[in-house]
Formats: C-alpha cells, structure tokens, sequence
C-alpha cells in the first residue's frame, strides 16, 4: 500500500530509507523545538513578549506536523515544515514595534499579521501566481539557488560546530574550536559521515549523527531533563490573534514584508531540495502547487495555534542525501514532530547541542554545491546573476534577499546586453516589484 501510494519503487528507495530519512531530517531541523520557544517568549532586551513557551512549543510542533503531514500526503516531497528562523526573529521586531506604537495586544496583532499573510499566500497559489514566479526562472538561475543554499547551510553549519567566529573581518577560524569538545563532537560526526559516504555506505549522515551524539554525551555536553514530559502551558496562545489590529494601516507593511520572505523562502528552498533529490522533471517541480498550498495553510494554521511564520526547511536537503525521494519521508517528519510534545526533553537535549547536527549540514552544503556546473558560464546575463544569488545567500543570511538580487540583475542585464524578448515580462515585473518592495516597505522597518 505504501509502497502504490508513495511509487516507491518507481522513485528507487524503500520503506527504511524513507523513514531513515526522514529521522535524519527532523534531528537536523529538531533546534527549532528549543529555538522557536526561546525568541518568541522574549524581546531583544529579554523583556517578556507575552507569548508562553509552553505554548509556542505546543504551536510549533502542532502547526509543523499539520504542514509537513499535507507535504507529503498531498505533495508527495520529501520536504518539511516548521516555523522558519529569521521570520521569527522578525515576528518578534514586529511585536516589539507595535509595543512602541501603543497597540494595546502587539504579540495578538503580529499573530494576525502572519495569519492574514498566510491568506495571501493561499490566494497567491491558488491563482497559479507563486507556481508561475518559479517556473519563469532560468536554468542558471534555478542551479544558482540550490548552489547559494548549499554555501547557506554549510555556512550556518561551520558556525553551529564552532568552526567560524564572528571576527572584524565578519568570519573567521577559531582555531580553539579545534581542541574544545564542541570541535571533538563536530570532527566525530563529520569524519564518520564522510569516511562513510566515501564508502558508500547507506545512512552515513545518521550514523554520524549518532556517533556525535556519543561523544556530547560522553563528554557532559548533553543536559537531560527526564525523558518524557509535556510543555506546561500557563497562558495559551492558540486563538488569541487579533485580526481587527492586523488589518490597520500601521500592520499592512509587516504583511508585506512577511509575504515576500515566505514566497522567496519557500520557492528557494523547493529548488534546491527537489534538485538535489533530481525529483525535477524539465526543469519543473512535480506538484508545485501542492506544494505550496501545504506551505500556505501551515502558515495559516501556525498563527491560528500561536506560532510564527511556518515555511519549507532547507534541512530537508539532509533527508534527501540520506535517500529521502518521497512524501514518506515528509510523513515520518510530521510523526516525529508529534511524538517530540511527550518526549520533548530527549529532542531537545540533541537538537539544543548545535555540534552533534552541524556536520550533517556541511556535508548537504558541499553535495548541492555541485550544481554550480550546470551553469552557463559562458554566457555573463545568466553568470552573473547566478553569482549574485549564490554570493547573496549566505552574505546576507538570508535566503529570499539572495534570490531578490539575482532576480534583479537577470532582466537588466538581458535588457543591457540587447536581448529584450529574453528579459521575459514576467522576470521584469517580478524585478520592479521587488525594487518598489524594498524602496517602499523595507526601508521603513
């Protein structure tokens, strides 16, 4: 039965490698269950936001299983969701504004603002508009998103395992890192991971895992708070969103800007999964629009339960390595992020040590680096773009103002260079809503 649903066979793989997969993609994505909690509950000061992290707990894993479970039952991609990191540091600038404006409920307004926002996504993939954007990209431009997002991951892995410090210079070597036991717990795992993948060996970026988890253990790094217990919640947030403050003047450019990060975000990170997993058929996402629709009402299920943008993780890519090529693998996901509420304290004593998953995501950055060759180099209106997003992804730290440079530059420079009619219209209105985005509404927050 699966195995029809799923076409397993059809796709290479079996019941094990999926769900295989999928473990490894929700360890590799398993911080946001301590991340999300942690800077939806306090400001930037370490003021209380007024949002319980009990309760966002509750939200996050209810909202990601609910996404994830419409990923890939509906979808059928080995893709999951959960509320995305950078959004929901802006969630929180968006509270703390709307403090300082005087609302009278800014964390229920900025749960409004997110579900409104989510509507639109929803009303942007049901007219075909999110699937249309995609499918307008060049090549190039396709192979340089997964390129820039394989530099992204790598870069937050190196910076999870210690590797690279903040330095006058933006990065730089910690040499400490290499005699400290978070270097012993990174080496361990990305040493396992490789020698076992250059052998060929099934399940290498698990077993590495685990091998890093031994060592964390070993060496106290691993703070055990019981096995099983559910998040107490003191002060509910599911239902709580004002929507009469979401739809005022002062909210419509937070929606805005909420709006253009997901779109980008989530068509980012499903060019450079379903390209690695080579799931892309003509150069098009299989079930794109389903896609989507999973990524939109988790979104709207999200802020409706209490929790920040949801969005497609690029950690999926980790799955995708372990063999991950079907929904099965987005449906363990989704089971696991149920099974975390009563068994929270084990997930979150690995997924809250960022060494023991960092070497997973160095070794996902250096496999999807390897679309950089199917790149026209040769031609400088596809090159350059394509170097601009590649460059921009991780410079930025962000994935969706990577792409936004990329996708300005490709029609100027087919406009520039005497080749109008390969501009398209589509990629020229697509460049001067971005400039008008960023001219009118990001230069205000």
């Amino acid at each position: 039965m699966l195995d029809r649903f799923f076409r397993l066979r059809e796709h290479q793989t079996s019941v094990l490698q999926e769900v295989s997969a999928g473990l490894v993609t929700f360890l590799t994505m398993a911080y946001i269950l301590v991340v999300q909690p942690a800077v939806l509950s306090t400001d930037f000061s370490g003021e209380p936001t007024g949002l319980d992290s009990g309760a966002v707990l509750l939200a996050t894993c209810l909202a990601s299983a609910l996404a994830t479970f419409l990923m890939g039952m509906v979808a059928r991609l080995p893709v999951a969701l959960a509320p995305g990191m950078g959004q929901n540091y802006f969630f929180v600038s968006v509270i703390t504004a709307l403090a300082a404006q005087g609302v009278a409920s800014p964390w229920q307004s900025a749960l409004g603002i997110v579900f409104v926002a989510g509507l639109i996504f929803l009303l942007l993939t049901l007219i075909g508009l999110r699937e249309v954007i995609l499918n307008s990209l060049s090549p190039s431009l396709r192979n340089a998103v997964a390129v820039g997002i394989g530099l992204f991951i790598a870069l937050i892995g190196l910076k999870n395992g210690g590797l690279i410090s903040d330095a006058p210079t933006l990065v730089a070597l910690n040499v400490g890192q290499l005699s400290s036991v978070d270097g012993a717990v990174f080496w361990t795992g990305l040493l396992v991971t490789l020698t076992l993948m250059a052998r060929r060996i099934p399940g290498a970026i698990l077993i590495g895992i685990v091998s890093a988890s031994c060592v964390a253990a070993a060496t106290g790094q691993l703070t055990w708070q019981g096995l099983i217990d559910f998040p107490t919640i003191q002060n509910p947030a599911a239902f709580s969103l004002n929507l009469r403050g979401a739809f005022s003047m002062t909210c419509l450019p937070f929606i805005v800007v909420f709006v253009f990060m997901d779109v980008f975000d989530t068509m980012g990170t499903l060019v450079g999964v379903t390209q690695q997993a080579n799931l892309q058929k003509d150069g098009r996402i299989p079930q794109l629009r389903e896609a989507m629709m999973a990524d939109a009402l988790g979104t709207v299920a999200g802020a409706a339960l209490g929790t920040s943008t949801v969005t497609s993780y690029i950690e999926s890519a980790a799955g995708v390595q372990q063999g991950g090529r079907t929904g099965l693998t987005a449906v363990t996901v989704g089971v696991l992020f149920l099974l975390a509420l009563p068994f929270s304290p084990l997930i979150m004593a690995i997924g809250a040590y960022a060494p023991i998953t960092a070497p997973a995501l160095v070794v996902v950055g250096a496999m999807m680096f390897g679309n950089v060759r199917l790149i026209d180099w040769a031609d400088e209106t596809e090159s350059v773009p394509a170097f601009l997003i590649i460059a921009g992804i991780p410079l930025f730290f962000s994935i969706a103002d990577g792409m936004a440079l990329g996708f300005v530059a490709w029609p100027l420079l087919k406009l520039v260079s005497g080749r109008p009619t390969a501009a398209t219209w589509r990629m020229l209105l697509l460049a001067a809503a971005i400039v008008v985005y960023f001219l009118a509404f990001r230069g205000q927050l």
